[in-house]
């Protein structure tokens, strides 16, 4: 196979910043993915509708010229979202979701949940309208194993906020573990999950073996290679509650490279060449436009999109940086790496 035709991509998880990051990665976004989820974990978060309008009208104007690309709005849940913000979210028409980050668990949560159970009138609310809460699945406990952090969660928060909300549709943020993608996998419908493609590519080793590589250094933490396994199963299995979201975080070199190094990897420059490496390594390519393109716009109730994509392959390298905020560099993951799959322009 030298090419493959996919129905436009969706990003069900992604990071923008804002101002001149925002600007700088945009339109990486742009070019290949059709609409994207945006997280609202800037500083301060987006935590009405209001804020949702405005950082959306922000994203507009930062598109390239030309551009179709559509970015779809979230709310970020705290101890005191009330369940009238809610409602002004969903009759919006912007806002597609509310994240849910428990307090400390990744870059910008400081704002998060302390408590799930402070937010039960709100979230009941969420199953009322019938807007998905997005959750990032890790317990913040120090007394826990940073490597057991979502297998907990499913136990102690999950399945607890399931049984009070059994109708609420999740998406079970960037899923690392063979725990979270076997209880999506046997969950209800209204229960779905995105993968990353560094969780797919990667294991733990390829941050930590032969050297610290900080740019492979993410929350969740990449994993030992049966849980790797177990989500490319999960990705390539047809299954339709598994999606395409790069959880793509743009960080400064310097911020990633330092004594307390940021998590996050940045992925948008070749979301969709990654994702064809991982089904490729599978056998699976055939799968591809389903995970990529389909299962994310039918669990949201959206249409797919109406135009695509073609991937040849052709070996390429990405680049070593790309430019940033005020003089700095931003490091994509693998670059300077050779990937086997190319977006035709």
């Amino acid at each position: 196979m030298d090419a493959i035709t996919l129905t436009r991509p969706d990003d069900w998880h992604l990071h923008l910043r804002d101002d001149e990051a925002l600007s700088a990665v945009v339109g990486h976004t742009a070019t290949q993915m059709g609409r994207a989820i945006i997280m609202p974990n800037l500083k301060p978060p987006v935590t009405t509708t209001a804020q949702a309008l405005a950082y959306r009208q922000r994203i507009l104007a930062a598109l390239p010229e030309g551009s179709a690309f559509e970015p779809l709005m979230t709310l970020y849940l705290t101890d005191t979202t009330p369940p009238e913000e809610i409602e002004r979210a969903a009759e919006s028409g912007v806002v597609k979701a509310v994240k849910l980050y428990p307090a400390g668990a990744t870059t910008n949560s400081a704002s998060g949940v302390t408590d799930i159970a402070h937010c039960d009138d709100t979230i009941a609310m969420l199953a009322k309208v019938g807007m998905p809460l997005l959750v990032h699945g890790e317990v913040t406990d120090h007394e826990i194993d940073i490597f057991d952090r979502e297998a907990v969660f499913i136990e102690q928060v999950m399945k607890p906020l399931l049984a009070r909300h059994p109708n609420l549709k999740v998406v079970f943020e960037h899923i690392t573990t063979q725990q979270a993608a076997e209880f999506v996998a046997a969950a209800p419908d209204n229960i779905a999950a995105t993968i990353t493609a560094h969780h797919l590519l990667f294991n733990r080793n390829k941050m930590l073996a032969s050297g610290i590589r900080p740019h492979y250094y993410c929350l969740p933490i990449l994993k030992r290679e049966q849980h790797r396994q177990a989500l490319l199963k999960a990705a390539t299995s047809g299954s339709a509650k598994f999606f395409l979201g790069t959880d793509s975080a743009p960080h400064a070199q310097g911020d990633k490279e330092s004594s307390c190094g940021c998590a996050g990897a940045y992925t948008a420059p070749a979301a969709i060449e990654l994702y064809a490496a991982a089904f490729e390594e599978m056998d699976a390519l055939d799968k591809l436009e389903a995970f990529a393109s389909l299962n994310g716009p039918r669990f949201y109730g959206l249409p797919t999109n109406a135009d695509s994509v073609t991937l040849e392959r052709r070996s390429w390298s990405l680049p070593a940086h790309y430019p940033y905020t005020a003089g700095q560099h931003i490091i994509p993951l693998m670059a300077g790496e050779s990937l086997a799959w190319k977006l035709k322009a």
